[in-house]
């Protein structure tokens, strides 16, 4: 059975989506089978896979709604193995349409289980809030993983976010674990990254990431051109660190991580920041 793991931070502006993208990819090209959903009405994550919004027939808007099956939403990336259930700026309305819908909480994870068996992993990339589609998607996984930029108010909100997984665990979903926290946008020109790293590591008791992800122009650069980092500049520090969080999270489901493939659509071995901290 696939794995399901939500990217999920209600603070916006964290890299939240750029991880969902990027680590999705890096997992393909470890030769996972790899589904993203976008339950994120902006459909960033589904525009950054190569997916032209404006032509999608069925996404996780009519899928939730009852008008098609999520097989029938399932469209191919830009990377081989890696698919993507789309989003739809029409599921901005979906708290609304959600109410008074019978066990609206576990839709998406009724869904999921149709397909899971399918894929090694599934990531859903939540919306920047603790909404009826967040829910779902904490309804439907094993683990979350929380991006958190490096910078001042790093840890504003993210008890809230705690609780409400803490909630979910209790009343909807009691598989329900943190896989941890990533550093995102990290500024090795600056004592407030360093800070923030130091700071959080002292005050959060969850699992981070050793991989930390460096603030870098050529990963804001590639969801323009709907592609993953490791497609639009695997040289770059970008693409490095979500291959070293990809191969993390693979060593931490206990998966083979393959260090020899130098196929240009494969996965490259390389360091970033990671080792700076170690896993707590």
């Amino acid at each position: 059975m696939g794995k399901v793991i939500i990217i999920a931070n209600q603070k916006g502006g964290v890299g939240k989506t750029t991880t969902a993208i990027n680590l999705s990819a890096a997992l393909a090209q470890h030769g996972m089978k790899v589904l993203a959903i976008d339950s994120d009405p902006q459909g960033n994550c589904t525009s950054g896979l190569g997916i032209d919004k404006s032509k999608v027939k069925n996404s996780v808007y009519q899928m939730i709604i009852g008008k098609c099956d999520i097989k029938d939403c399932i469209l191919d990336s830009v990377i081989d193995g890696l698919q993507v259930v789309p989003s739809s700026v029409q599921l901005a309305g979906a708290d609304i349409e959600l109410i008074g819908m019978e066990d609206r909480e576990h839709i998406l994870e009724k869904k999921i289980k149709d397909i899971v068996d399918d894929y090694d992993y599934i990531i859903i990339d939540c919306p920047p809030s603790l909404n009826v589609l967040t829910v779902n998607a904490m309804a439907a996984a094993d683990s979350v993983i929380v991006p958190i930029q490096c910078e001042f108010y790093a840890l504003e909100g993210l008890s809230q976010l705690l609780y409400t997984i803490n909630l979910v665990r209790d009343r909807l979903n009691s598989r329900l674990i943190m896989d941890g926290v990533v550093f995102t946008m990290y500024d090795a020109r600056t004592n407030l990254s360093l800070q923030v790293v130091e700071n959080v590591r002292k005050n959060l008791k969850q699992n981070i990431f050793a991989t930390i992800i460096p603030r870098n122009v050529r990963l804001a650069e590639a969801p323009s051109h709907g592609l993953p980092i490791c497609l639009y500049d695997k040289k770059s520090v970008g693409a490095e660190a979500y291959e070293n969080l990809a191969i993390e999270v693979l060593e931490n489901d206990n998966k083979e991580v393959n260090k020899t493939n130098d196929d240009p659509k494969n996965k490259k071995k390389g360091s970033g920041i990671k080792g700076l901290f170690k896993k707590k």
